[in-house]
């Protein structure tokens, strides 16, 4: 073996062949705690406090970027399931396919292809937004609607519907509609271009117009 050989052969054995396995983008740091070593318990605590925190600013909507720079589906996820769940039509009769409210499949299609595609509209007219995000904040948005449906459903409790229950459950969707289209058009209404908001607000208005009239047209408890 020349001296060359022996050298190279010598500078192959001092290479390290151990190391951290790290996730893409992540730095490790002595002093920093990778979500890799922590409790299962703290990571779903952190989501559901993040999750919370989405909800809190749909209800009280403001200059944030939460929805935005920390998107999720788990949200929109929810309030879907939710709502679909208690939009569900009782009936006596298993044969009876007119149950006075939509069943769960129909309400869980119209709330994400109705999501869907607004998203698009979006993204077609030029919106600096990714798609995930706006269906984040559409979905989220729903929130208001969510809670109008609750109140409807307390006072579908009473067996005799009166002019005056059903005021009070009008107004109480109404209430919802507008929170929900004025919350998603203050995290999206700056992703449109200046001229073309009113063409973007649109179908975000005719969304959220659809999901309240599936509430208010719900005559079961």
């Amino acid at each position: 073996m020349s001296d060359v050989e022996f050298h190279e052969q010598s500078d192959l054995n001092d290479v390290s062949l151990e190391g951290d396995i790290t996730a893409p983008g992540f730095k490790a740091d002595d002093d920093e705690f990778s979500t890799l070593d922590e409790p299962v318990k703290d990571t779903v605590m952190r989501d559901v406090r993040a999750v919370g925190v989405k909800f809190w600013h749909v209800l009280y909507p403001k200059s944030s970027t939460a929805l935005l720079r920390e998107w999720d589906l788990w949200g929109p996820l929810i309030l879907c399931v939710f709502i679909a769940m208690l939009l569900q039509g009782k009936s006596d009769d298993l044969n009876n396919m007119n149950d006075g409210g939509p069943q769960f499949a129909e309400v869980f299609v119209i709330y994400w292809v109705g999501a869907v595609v607004v998203t698009l509209n979006t993204k077609l007219l030029g919106g600096n937004i990714s798609f995930f995000q706006s269906v984040c904040v559409l979905g989220y948005c729903v929130c208001p609607l969510a809670i109008a449906l609750i109140i409807c459903r307390c006072i579908l409790i009473v067996d005799e519907q009166t002019t005056m229950l059903f005021i009070i459950r009008f107004v109480a969707v109404v209430l919802g509609f507008g929170w929900s289209t004025f919350a998603s058009t203050a995290f999206l209404a700056d992703s449109q271009p200046p001229n073309r908001k009113i063409l973007a607000m649109y179908p975000i208005f005719l969304f959220y117009f659809v999901i309240s009239w599936l509430i208010i047209s719900h005559t079961h408890s």
